[in-house]
């Protein structure tokens, strides 16, 4: 389902979306103004998300046993790659 919304827009920014338009960026300003808004909800929700382990990381403070075992873990990983084989 869609829904068909009305946006008024300054000038100037018509004229840059139209350019894109014309260099075959967007089939259409209705594509290129869905992209913009999709890239912008997307950013969003990456913040939201970013500030909620912000957040988690500030509530529970890393005692260092977190950080000494990734830092194992990782080391053991590199060790078990088989190297050779991207040289």
């Amino acid at each position: 389902m869609t829904t068909q919304i009305a946006v008024k827009l300054p000038d100037d920014l018509v004229e840059r979306l139209d350019a894109l338009v014309d260099a075959g960026r967007f089939p259409s300003r209705s594509s290129g103004v869905r992209r913009a808004l999709e890239t912008l909800l997307l950013a969003e929700e990456r913040r939201r998300i970013d500030e909620g382990f912000r957040r988690g990381f500030a509530d529970v403070p890393d005692d260092g046993v977190e950080l000494a075992e990734a830092v194992r873990l990782a080391v053991e990983s590199i060790e078990e790659e088989p190297w050779e084989r991207w040289w």
